[in-house]
């Protein structure tokens, strides 16, 4: 064999042992993609193992996953990144600002907004690559789109950073404050205002056009087969053609909708939950009602989809698995086991067959979805003690009123 075969095969190789692990290193959007199914295939040699993690402080945003590690900044502004198997820290990182924002990452660099800006932060060094600061807080998750990182300010202004050293390249005020998160489809950027106006601009920053809301839009639009779809805190889910900005469909959801929709565009269908407490799946085409589930509480959690379910967050401290044709619950986890609920308004991931999120308790859980195993949270100890202590109070109680 010739030197150049040799040197072919051998370059072949390293390519194929190179893709995959470029491939699932990136997490370009909130929840991961612009329909926001929130699922990634996990590693061949993945092991998987049912766990929670204690995360020290509320969590508000939503994770990000690579490779086998999850990614998760708390309310107070601490980046802890965890092994995927068993839940172990494996590093932290304080970025000195509290956050709401969810971080993305592309290759060795994770991007997240904060009070004081937007950061880059190495994951091979485990330090802050850049800083752009803003007048506001950056509220909004950005999106990745090649060599730029677009994200919405509370200050109504839309940025385009370079990704490797922060430098402005787009600066677009478009008024409110955006916290919306901007998605990027064929060569258009789409994002919502509290100002009530949704936005579809070229990459220049020029209106394309504008659909106005009747009240502030802080949903994160999705994508799927030429449509565009966001919630309002008007009630409303609106379905816009992506190309026109005409309304092709909208429904009452009977209270604010915070929540971001996810889209299936395999089965037509469009999940989103409401303030109402109900997750709704619509018929993506028309708008049709297929199935509704009330958890009694807000959701402002998006849902993630994995096959024929879909997992879902309530503010009244449960988890769902649900099946997307018919709604019905495949299993429910409350981890604060009643006596210690906490909302679940951050997104759930999922990971081949692990399901991961966080609730407000600063707890992260990894449960199965196949097997639909979950692990035994503090609180049911806690939970424990306190049924101990009212039946210890109870007998003695008991033992006094005896001896009158």
């Amino acid at each position: 064999m010739s030197f150049n075969k040799k040197y072919l095969i051998l370059v072949f190789a390293l390519l194929l042992l190179i893709a995959p692990v470029s491939a699932e290193s990136n997490w370009l959007s909130f929840q991961g993609s612009v329909d926001h199914q929130a699922f990634s295939d996990e590693n061949a040699d993945f092991v998987f193992n049912i766990w929670f993690s204690n995360v020290e402080s509320s969590v508000l945003s939503s994770p990000a996953i690579s490779d086998n590690f999850i990614y998760l900044i708390s309310e107070e502004g601490i980046l802890k990144v965890f092994n995927m198997e068993n839940g172990d820290l494996s590093w932290q990182l304080d970025i000195n600002s509290s956050t709401l924002s969810s971080p993305v990452i592309k290759d060795d660099q994770l991007f997240v907004g904060n009070n004081d800006g937007l950061i880059a932060v190495n994951l091979t060094s485990h330090e802050i690559n850049w800083k752009f600061e803003t007048t506001k807080p950056v509220n909004s998750t950005a999106f990745i789109n090649n060599d730029t990182i677009y994200v919405g300010c509370d200050n109504g202004h839309l940025y385009g950073l370079n990704i490797d050293n922060g430098d402005k390249v787009l600066d677009v005020e478009l008024g409110g404050k955006i916290q919306s998160s901007p998605i990027i489809v064929n060569d258009t950027i789409f994002v919502g205002s509290t100002n009530n106006e949704f936005y579809s601009l070229t990459m220049n920053g020029d209106e394309n056009w504008i659909y106005t809301t009747g009240d502030q839009i802080t949903s994160s639009p999705a994508y799927a087969d030429g449509r565009i779809a966001f919630g309002s805190q008007d009630s409303f889910i609106y379905v816009i053609n992506s190309t026109t900005g005409s309304l092709l469909w909208s429904e009452d959801l009977g209270n604010s909708v915070k929540a971001s929709p996810t889209m299936d565009s395999y089965d037509n269908n469009l999940f989103i939950g409401s303030d109402a407490g109900n997750i709704t799946c619509f018929d993506l085409r028309d708008g049709t009602e297929k199935w509704n589930f009330n958890t009694g509480s807000p959701v402002e959690s998006t849902a993630a989809i994995k096959d024929n379910q879909i997992v879902v967050g309530s503010n009244n401290g449960n988890i769902y698995v649900l099946n997307k044709y018919t709604g019905i619950p495949d299993f429910t986890y409350n981890p604060g086991t009643i006596l210690f609920n906490s909302p679940i308004s951050s997104s759930p991931v999922i990971y081949g067959d692990n399901v991961l999120f966080a609730d407000e308790s600063g707890y992260l859980y990894s449960f199965n979805i196949e097997k639909n195993e979950a692990p035994t949270p503090i609180f049911f100890y806690y939970s424990l003690a306190v049924l101990i202590i009212v039946l210890a109070i109870c007998v003695v109680a008991i033992k006094k009123y005896r001896r009158k």
